[in-house]
Protein backbone atom coordinates (compact mmCIF):
# COMPACT_ATOMS: atom_id res chain seq x y z
CA UNK A 1 0.00 0.00 0.00
CA UNK A 2 2.55 2.51 1.09
CA UNK A 3 4.67 1.81 -2.39
CA UNK A 4 1.62 2.39 -4.27
CA UNK A 5 0.93 5.60 -2.22
CA UNK A 6 4.62 6.71 -3.17
CA UNK A 7 4.53 5.86 -6.65
CA UNK A 8 1.02 7.92 -7.28
CA UNK A 9 2.92 10.87 -5.37
CA UNK A 10 5.97 10.67 -7.68
CA UNK A 11 3.70 10.39 -10.74
CA UNK A 12 1.92 13.48 -9.34
CA UNK A 13 4.72 15.78 -8.92
CA UNK A 14 5.90 14.72 -12.09
CA UNK A 15 3.04 15.78 -14.32
CA UNK A 16 2.52 18.49 -11.89
CA UNK A 17 6.14 20.11 -12.53
CA UNK A 18 5.66 19.01 -16.41
CA UNK A 19 3.99 21.97 -16.97
CA UNK A 20 6.90 24.33 -15.93
CA UNK A 21 8.93 24.71 -19.06
CA UNK A 22 10.15 27.72 -21.17
CA UNK A 23 7.27 28.65 -23.60
CA UNK A 24 8.04 29.89 -26.52
CA UNK A 25 6.12 32.33 -29.16
CA UNK A 26 4.63 31.17 -32.53
CA UNK A 27 7.95 33.08 -34.18
CA UNK A 28 10.01 30.83 -31.63
CA UNK A 29 11.42 33.65 -29.15
CA UNK A 30 11.12 33.01 -25.51
CA UNK A 31 7.90 33.99 -23.44
CA UNK A 32 8.30 36.51 -20.79
CA UNK A 33 5.73 36.02 -18.01
CA UNK A 34 6.72 38.83 -16.22
CA UNK A 35 5.24 41.13 -18.39
CA UNK A 36 6.23 43.22 -21.69
CA UNK A 37 9.57 44.44 -21.30
CA UNK A 38 9.89 45.11 -25.05
CA UNK A 39 8.03 48.33 -25.84
CA UNK A 40 9.39 48.76 -29.14
CA UNK A 41 8.60 45.47 -30.18
CA UNK A 42 4.99 45.61 -28.55
CA UNK A 43 4.29 48.65 -30.15
CA UNK A 44 5.38 47.04 -33.55
CA UNK A 45 3.33 44.00 -33.24
CA UNK A 46 0.13 46.41 -31.90
CA UNK A 47 0.67 48.09 -35.23
CA UNK A 48 0.09 45.44 -37.07
CA UNK A 49 -3.69 45.12 -35.84
CA UNK A 50 -3.73 42.20 -34.33
CA UNK A 51 -6.87 39.71 -33.54
CA UNK A 52 -7.27 39.11 -30.26
CA UNK A 53 -6.07 35.21 -30.81
CA UNK A 54 -2.83 36.48 -32.26
CA UNK A 55 -2.08 38.46 -28.96
CA UNK A 56 -2.74 35.53 -27.01
CA UNK A 57 -0.55 33.60 -28.50
CA UNK A 58 1.99 36.07 -28.79
CA UNK A 59 1.96 37.68 -24.97
CA UNK A 60 0.76 34.81 -22.90
CA UNK A 61 2.03 36.39 -20.33
CA UNK A 62 -0.52 39.13 -20.68
CA UNK A 63 -3.61 39.61 -19.61
CA UNK A 64 -5.85 41.53 -22.18
CA UNK A 65 -8.57 43.44 -21.04
CA UNK A 66 -11.54 43.13 -23.26
CA UNK A 67 -14.37 45.71 -22.79
CA UNK A 68 -16.87 44.47 -20.10
CA UNK A 69 -14.14 42.21 -18.70
CA UNK A 70 -14.25 42.64 -14.60
CA UNK A 71 -10.60 42.79 -13.22
CA UNK A 72 -9.45 44.22 -9.49
CA UNK A 73 -8.26 48.54 -8.95
CA UNK A 74 -4.52 47.32 -8.07
CA UNK A 75 -2.13 49.13 -9.80
CA UNK A 76 0.69 47.11 -12.04
CA UNK A 77 3.89 48.29 -13.08
CA UNK A 78 4.89 45.09 -14.60
CA UNK A 79 3.24 46.04 -17.93
CA UNK A 80 1.06 42.29 -17.97
CA UNK A 81 -2.39 43.65 -17.85
CA UNK A 82 -3.33 45.47 -21.24
CA UNK A 83 -6.23 47.16 -22.00
CA UNK A 84 -6.23 47.33 -25.80
CA UNK A 85 -8.09 50.00 -28.11
CA UNK A 86 -10.30 47.68 -30.62
CA UNK A 87 -11.90 48.59 -34.14
CA UNK A 88 -15.06 47.80 -35.89
CA UNK A 89 -13.94 44.27 -36.75
CA UNK A 90 -12.25 43.65 -32.95
CA UNK A 91 -8.69 44.12 -34.37
CA UNK A 92 -6.25 45.66 -31.76
CA UNK A 93 -5.09 49.06 -32.67
CA UNK A 94 -4.25 50.58 -29.82
CA UNK A 95 -4.03 50.42 -25.51
CA UNK A 96 -2.04 51.07 -22.72
CA UNK A 97 -1.23 49.15 -20.03
CA UNK A 98 -2.23 50.00 -16.52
Amino acid sequence: MRTRLLAFSVLGVAVALGGCHHATRPDGTRVDKKGVTDMGGFEAFVATHPTQEQFKAMYPGVQLMLPGTISTMEIRYDNTRFFPQLDSSGHIIGGDFH
